[in-house]
C-alpha cells in the first residue's frame, strides 16, 4: 500500500467517470497521502472479512430474540 501519484489519482477518478484536473489531482494526491502512510504499518494484515462492503449488509440483519 503505497502512497498514491497524482497520475494514478487521475487516472482513478477517470475510470470511476469523474475527470479532474491535473491540479485537483495534485491536491488530492497530498491530501489523502497521510492516510496511506498510516495505515501502511497493518497493510494485508486486516481480514478480508472486515472489508466495508459488508457493513450495510450486516446493517440490514434483523435480529430475532
Amino acid at each position: 500500500m503505497t502512497r498514491p501519484t497524482p497520475k494514478q489519482i487521475k487516472a482513478m477518478a477517470e475510470a470511476a467517470g469523474v475527470p479532474v484536473s491535473d491540479e485537483v489531482a495534485a491536491r488530492l494526491a497530498n491530501s489523502i497521502g497521510p492516510a496511506f502512510e498510516g495505515f501502511a504499518a497493518v497493510a494485508g494484515t486486516l481480514p478480508f472479512d472486515l472489508e466495508p462492503a459488508t457493513f450495510a449488509v450486516v446493517q440490514a440483519v434483523k435480529v430475532e430474540k
